[in-house]
């Protein structure tokens, strides 16, 4: 049973992919990294020394602490940060709890390198609709809370990607893409260890949206479709569309996981009253 400072692995799986979730900080030590070299989705790894000597990841929000089994190394490093004023708690039973329950965890050799900054830099066509919003969505909830994205001309995305390190995605050729007849935000859940219920449903609807034709396979598709085509025209400026579309995906996100059993049964009366 999760402690007063501490989050079991079913409560914190309900926070991870929404707005208000935590920062997730990995002190496993190095051995036990080694061991099982994968991420509970959106965390990142530092040491419990560094959070000794006064490291503050992430920012000041609230972190759960995560060693392999939710003891020392977690509660001490939990214990510094609140001692710092930090709102800081810890995984109970740890790595070991999350993964023996099934939880998703990201291989972390296939996160891209971090920059200066401590978070991952992507690149893409300017202009996005579905795959270019959806993705990012994706990235930031479940990969790289801070990940930053630039959208740029398609001829200057190699270019940019060369100069500015940054990771291409949704192009014609490369990693990142579409691949046979599913769409990029597919390849991101296949490759990010994350081909959960709720994303899977997700992804369905994405592609559905996305590739021409396949409307009719997905009865939200085209209300995805017409959202992110309003979008596309009420913002110029790829960033802030990026902002708006990062509320349409929660939603569907939470859609997915908790209302698709539901349906709106109001019926409007039939005479105006006397």
């Amino acid at each position: 049973m999760a402690g007063p400072n501490s989050i079991s692995a079913d409560k914190l799986a309900r926070l991870i992919g929404t707005p208000n979730a935590p920062l997730l900080i990995d002190v496993r030590t190095a051995d036990d990294f080694a061991a099982d070299p994968r991420l509970l989705p959106a965390s990142i790894r530092t040491t419990h020394v560094a959070i000794s000597e006064g490291a503050t990841p992430g920012g000041e929000g609230p972190a759960v602490m995560i060693c392999q089994r939710g003891a020392k190394l977690s509660e001490g490093s939990a214990a510094i940060l609140r001692l710092a004023g930090r709102d800081a708690i810890s995984l109970s039973g740890g790595f070991e709890a999350w993964r023996e329950a099934g939880q998703p965890l990201v291989p972390s050799a296939i996160i891209p390198p971090r920059n200066t900054n401590g978070h991952t830099r992507w690149v893409t066509r300017h202009r996005p609709k579905i795959d270019r919003i959806a993705c990012p969505w994706l990235i930031r909830r479940f990969i790289d809370p801070g990940a930053e994205f630039l959208y740029v001309p398609p001829d200057d995305v190699p270019g940019v990607a060369e100069r500015f390190n940054a990771t291409p995605f949704d192009m014609a050729e490369g990693f990142w893409t579409h691949r046979n007849d599913t769409c990029t935000f597919d390849t991101m859940i296949t490759e990010f260890g994350l081909a959960t219920p709720p994303l899977l449903h997700l992804a369905r609807v994405v592609r559905a949206a996305d590739l021409g034709g396949k409307l009719k396979d997905e009865p939200e598709a085209a209300g995805l479709l017409a959202v992110s085509l309003g979008l596309s025209r009420q913002y110029s400026d790829d960033l802030q569309q990026l902002e708006a579309g990062m509320a349409v995906y929660d939603a569907l996100y939470r859609w997915c996981r908790d209302a698709t059993d539901e349906t709106h049964s109001w019926v409007s009366p039939t005479k105006a009253p006397a």
